[in-house]
């Protein structure tokens, strides 16, 4: 198998690997071309998203500065709103849902290395996707950890480091993040 198979099968596997360096390395250049962009042409901005991501909604913007891994791995539904310095590190698909805000210095991460130091002297990774729901809040300086899903109509307060699954309908916080309460969700009938 190769390194990319390997990862996308959920496996450990090298990220010195030629191709997947090739791969972050168009990715730099993508977010270095949009964060060039004039922060107030939404509409160059839009455009740059529709080509640099895996599936763009309606109604979608991310303020600067933003950085990915892949850019081709992100799928974001509509009405999207990414604040200031968002990193997704989508070594694996992070899916966002519609209605969803995310607060500024925010880190969605789909990889993590091993607790060896010989591994990650070997240069291993492990990557898991990220799901987010609809209606979903979170708040500024969030976490979010590979392999985990949010539910629909959730908050996450800021600060949280997120490294569990989060059910619909939940506000959560803290280090780790872990449920406040449950929340009304006041759309669906």
């Amino acid at each position: 198998m190769t390194e990319l198979e390997k990862m996308n099968a959920g496996m450990v596997y090298s990220y010195a690997d030629a191709e997947l360096i090739a791969r972050k390395s168009r990715a730099i250049r993508w977010c270095e071309e949009y964060n060039a962009i004039d922060g107030c042409d939404y509409a160059a901005q839009y455009a740059h998203l529709q080509k640099m991501l895996g599936g763009v909604g309606e109604r979608v913007w991310i303020s600067k500065t933003f950085g990915c891994d892949c850019g081709k791995n992100i799928f974001i539904g509509n009405d999207f709103t990414g604040n200031f310095n968002l990193t997704i590190l989508d070594i694996r698909e992070v899916y966002i849902g519609n209605h969803v805000m995310i607060g500024p210095n925010t880190l969605i991460t789909t990889v993590g290395h091993p607790l060896s130091p010989a591994a990650r002297r070997a240069y291993m990774a492990e990557a898991a996707p990220v799901r987010i729901g609809d209606d979903v809040w979170i708040g500024g300086n969030v976490t979010i950890l590979p392999g985990v899903t949010i539910g629909n109509n959730v908050v996450v307060a800021a600060g949280a480091v997120v490294n569990k699954d989060v059910p619909d309908n939940s506000l959560v916080a803290g280090v780790p993040a872990r449920l406040i309460r449950s929340l009304e969700n006041d759309v669906e009938p």
